[in-house]
């Protein structure tokens, strides 16, 4: 299964339309359970998580839920819609099968 120009064409598609979403919207804001996930995933040693962590519970247990807010660099959607045009345009110049 090779790389034909029609999927080509297609990924350089959606990697232009990602690119002007990233451009049009400052933040992400994430739901409870990705947000937890997160929290869980960037502990950085056992030692130190082991006692933070029952706080940590209790706090997320007691207090309202917890939401990360993701606000991506303005140039990732530019870039995106670069290299979208780029492999878009690539997919146009290659020979038809």
């Amino acid at each position: 299964m090779g790389l034909t120009r029609n999927r080509y064409f297609m990924s350089g598609m959606l990697l232009i339309l990602l690119g002007i979403q990233f451009r049009l919207v400052q933040s992400f804001v994430l739901n409870e359970p990705t947000t937890r996930t997160l929290i869980k995933l960037s502990k950085k040693s056992p030692m130190v998580s082991s006692g933070s962590s029952l706080l940590e519970d209790f706090v997320m247990q007691v207090g309202g839920s917890p939401k990360k807010r993701i606000e991506p660099p303005r140039w990732l959607g530019l870039a995106m819609v670069a290299v979208g045009a780029v492999i878009s345009l690539h997919a146009v110049a290659m020979p038809r099968q």
